[in-house]
């Protein structure tokens, strides 16, 4: 095999609660990730030597500073790769939008090595390794639904959320994760979701317990520096979503629908307002949907 081609989802969270900050600077988190129907797609191949990397999206690096690259150099340092490595990635998911856009192509370039070589890594060896790329990579290898705990690399499998419709809106505005964090007083949080109460109506197949239970603490810092994260959660309300968060740190916002029909109408809604530059209708993606994420080789 010569080639290999292979999808990187996104993630949303259905529900963020930050606990403390701790000692060494990171935050301890909890939360519900929920991976979606939603990917960049990265072309490998395997090359005589060092690392190449290409990309449709001219604003991302292409060097050691892009997570792709530092998961091919990881994969090769530690599996003693002697031939190198090829990567395009085909970019669609929203740059620097809280939906794990690095981290996952991150995780796809390391699967994706795996598979190009030949190596048969276990998924749950390549989810140690790849937390030190990124808190958000270990998730992102596992897919599905999860508990993510620590930092966001402790993970716990959930099972799949009941069957909806998810509409994601990113404006044109990035959001640093580094600058929310740094204004999250965590110590002063007044209300913090209910993940536990999450985890159980998710583990019911109750997906209005999960619904009334989705809330992101850090929307107390993203939401006031960019109020148009509020606005465009209240237009997904009104235009029929169940409920709506911000993802991550931001700036995306994702509304849940019920009914195809509702979320298709709110789709060419909030396209035709322009409030977002980027709109998406998608959905939950479980594991066994997701796998197998690449195509076959090419010799």
């Amino acid at each position: 095999m010569n080639q290999y081609i292979v999808k990187a989802y996104a993630k949303i969270n259905l529900g963020l609660d930050v606990i403390k900050k701790l000692p060494n600077g990171y935050h301890q988190v909890k939360m519900v990730m929920q991976a979606i129907d939603l990917w960049d797609e990265l072309t490998l191949e395997k090359a005589a030597d060092g690392i190449v990397l290409t990309t449709d999206a001219g604003e991302l690096p292409t060097d050691e500073n892009n997570l792709i690259y530092k998961a091919a150099k990881l994969m090769r340092d530690t599996y003693s790769l002697k031939e190198g490595v090829k990567i395009h990635l085909q970019k669609n998911i929203p740059i620097a939008a809280g939906m794990a856009g690095g981290s996952t192509d991150a995780a796809a370039a390391m699967m994706g090595i795996n598979r190009l070589f030949s190596l048969g890594i276990p998924h749950r060896e390549l989810m140690r390794i790849s937390a030190t790329i990124g808190a958000d990579v270990p998730f992102c290898i596992l897919g599905g639904t999860a508990l993510a705990e620590g930092i966001g690399e402790q993970l716990t499998p959930l099972p799949p959320v009941p069957p909806c419709h998810v509409l994601v809106a990113k404006p044109d505005i990035s959001v640093s994760t580094k600058y929310v964090y740094e204004h999250l007083d965590s110590a002063g949080i007044q209300r913090h979701p209910d993940i536990d109460g999450m985890i159980t109506a998710i583990r019911e197949g109750s997906l209005q317990g999960v619904l009334s239970r989705m809330e992101n603490v850090l929307e107390s810092v993203t939401v006031p520096a960019y109020p148009i994260i509020e606005s465009i959660k209240e237009n997904m309300l009104e235009l029929g979503a169940a409920a709506s968060l911000m993802s991550g740190s931001g700036p995306t916002v994702f509304g849940i629908f019920t009914e195809g029909a509702a979320a298709e109408y709110a789709f060419r809604r909030l396209k035709a307002e322009g409030l977002a530059k980027q709109v998406f209708l998608t959905a939950p993606l479980n594991i066994s949907e997701e796998l197998p994420r690449g195509s076959s080789g090419i010799s």
